[in-house]
């Protein structure tokens, strides 16, 4: 009885060990961008992927990279910077207007689905999040690949860094947008 009982034992502390290590390891990967565990996460802590992700709709644009959602929210694009067209204390910047333009034709008025990757709110008090359209077209994404934004990536929010490198090439191979010599010729 007493072997059954050191065996059973040693199995709950193998289990709890187990458990403890996977909570630990999330921590730090919650903690620190460059530790990932998305396996495991899924796995063992998938009630958390809901807490990520969150749906609405688009009151207003605000400009190229932020957004206000009907529930009053403000949403900062991740990872992308558009030229300024509203901010009060600088100039209007080059394809400032046509930036807004796009991405209110983009998203005015239609659900989204907003991730979050690892902050949750910028320095204003703004949402910070990746944008997708009900299609599964990653706004962000497309505003850089379609010439309407820069990479502008801030750690510990880099996860999607390398896919906006990847379409602000293609970008200025193509001349699109802030890439053309007709426009702004990579200048702000």
């Amino acid at each position: 009885m007493t072997k059954k009982r050191s065996i059973l034992i040693l199995g709950i502390l193998f289990v709890g060990t187990i458990f403890l290590l996977l909570f630990l390891l999330d921590t730090v990967s919650k903690n620190d961008a460059r530790v990932s565990f998305p396996k495991w996460k899924t796995l063992f802590f998938s009630s958390q992927k809901s807490s990520l992700e969150e749906k609405g709709r688009v009151r207003r644009v605000v400009d190229g990279d932020t957004i206000e959602m009907e529930n009053g929210e403000k949403v900062r694009y991740i990872g992308i910077n558009t030229p300024e067209s509203v901010d009060p204390r600088s100039a209007i910047e080059c394809f400032g207007k046509e930036a807004s333009a796009y991405n209110k034709n983009l998203v005015e008025g239609k659900e989204l689905r907003l991730v979050k990757d690892v902050s949750d709110r910028d320095t204003y008090g703004r949402l910070l999040r990746f944008v997708y359209l009900a299609d599964g077209t990653f706004v962000n994404e497309l505003l850089v690949r379609e010439g309407y934004a820069f990479v502008s990536s801030y750690p510990p929010d880099i996860s999607k860094q390398d896919t906006f490198h990847q379409a602000e090439a293609t970008a200025k191979n193509e001349k699109r947008g802030l890439w053309n010599e007709t426009t702004c010729n990579g200048k702000k």
